[in-house]
């Protein structure tokens, strides 16, 4: 099974196939109303066959633990909590990302290869940069290049930090071979609508006076005139997918700027001539390319990461798809599903956000349309047990019911992570 990760604590191999074989009937056996169906019961319920194999597919939980450090202590806290030690258990792990902060490493725990170029970072200075390429296919991670991640504590630059290293990123891509480039999107410290990395691609962004225009969405007010004629010719033969869990507009109240641009530091004021920055930027586009500019600002995802989805979009001639679907492929998660009976996903936060676009829904609806049974660990639960049916989530099991101070629950996540597998192998497992 390709970049799954596999743990069978059974010494007998034929025991543990046949076990395997019975869950599986099993669970094809349970139709995908009756898994979302509040009446569903655990094995510890009264279920006649306990889980055989379990695939952790969960996203990072932000601030505290990677994807793969979550598949981790997953896997331990059930190796503990499972009866007998485990025996005939199989445990296999897949971390998973929608597109935004861990793709690269959802990509890479895969099979993925981890590539490192030096880019420019949100704010001018270099910056090291991963992407992950198989075969012909690049992984690109926007948050890589032009992140939060890469600003100093507590400095933000919403009117001038750039997107320009994605488009280096994206260019290593294209020169070590990709033709078919998932580009995730989120996590930015960006609002220039993609302008900066249509820059690194050849395109040209001029000033009245026929100089460049500055970095950033703000110096977006003084461009007069654009040129995508440039961009490197090889993104005309490349697929390139535009994979994010966001489908705001570019503009407007619901736009880049007036949504994520508080984020990023951006006061009222900084809001306001942002968002005017880039309503001027699609105008001159239309000159330049035509009527399209202004359909593909109203796209869903073109607000994405600081409008540089409208950049994909306009200048990539990317696709949009919910980032967590394009990442299931990605990542073979059809195929990791084979045999399993119980997954176990989660992130962070389970809250509202959760129910539209990340990870978590996007696993259990593939789950549950193979009649498989989803459970799911966070840190902090904000959805009610109906909400959670309804994206077919039978539990969650939150840090917080062990460690309710937040700040010792992110400082002591792994340990209470492991502590909560436990438990939950306790009611699933038997």
């Amino acid at each position: 099974m390709r970049g799954v990760t596999k743990v069978t604590t059974d010494a007998s191999k034929a025991s543990a196939s046949a076990s395997a074989s019975a869950a599986a009937s099993s669970a094809a056996a349970v139709s995908a109303a009756a898994v979302a169906a509040a009446g569903t019961r655990t094995w510890a319920e009264g279920r006649a066959t306990p889980p055989r194999r379990v695939l952790i597919a969960a996203d990072k939980f932000k601030g505290s633990l990677t994807a793969v450090q979550v598949a981790e202590r997953v896997t331990a806290g059930l190796r503990r909590g499972a009866p007998r030690g485990g025996e005939g258990l199989s445990i296999e792990a897949l971390p998973v990302a929608d597109g935004g902060d861990g793709t690269v490493d959802a990509a890479v725990a895969a099979g993925f290869e981890r590539r490192e170029v030096r880019v420019t970072g949100p704010l001018g200075a270099p910056v090291t940069a991963a992407y992950a390429l198989r075969g012909s296919t690049a992984v690109v991670e926007m948050a890589e290049a032009s992140g939060l991640r890469h600003l100093p504590e507590g400095v933000f630059a919403p009117l001038t930090a750039t997107t320009y290293g994605s488009g280096e990123l994206l260019r290593a891509a294209l020169d070590a071979g990709a033709r078919t480039i998932v580009f995730g999107v989120g996590g930015s410290a960006t609002t220039d609508g993609g302008a900066g990395m249509l820059s690194a691609l050849g395109a040209r962004f001029l000033r009245a006076d026929g100089t460049p225009v500055a970095p950033g969405g703000g110096p977006l007010r003084d461009l007069a005139t654009a040129d995508l004629s440039g961009l490197d010719p090889r993104l005309a033969a490349t697929e390139t997918v535009l994979a994010s869990d966001v489908d705001n507009p570019l503009t407007g109240p619901k736009g880049a700027a007036a949504v994520y641009g508080p984020q990023k530091g951006a006061g009222e004021d900084d809001v306001a001539a942002l968002d005017a920055a880039l309503v001027h930027y699609v105008h001159v586009l239309e000159r330049a390319v035509g009527a399209p500019a202004a359909e593909y600002a109203l796209a869903p995802g073109a607000g994405a990461a600081g409008g540089i989805g409208f950049g994909a979009l306009i200048g990539l001639g990317a696709a949009f798809r919910p980032g967590i679907d394009v990442m299931l492929d990605v990542l073979g998660f059809e195929t990791a599903l084979e045999g399993v009976d119980l997954v176990i996903t989660g992130e962070g936060s389970l809250d509202e956000q959760t129910l539209h676009g990340k990870a978590p829904a996007g696993v259990a609806a593939a789950a549950r349309a193979r009649g498989i049974e989803v459970v799911a660990v966070c840190g902090r639960l904000a959805l009610s047990p109906a909400a959670l049916g309804s994206a077919g989530i039978r539990r969650a099991y939150a840090l917080t019911d062990l460690e309710p101070d937040p700040s010792r629950c992110i400082a002591e996540a792994g340990p209470l992570l492991e502590r909560t597998a436990e438990r939950l192998a306790a009611d699933f497992l038997g």
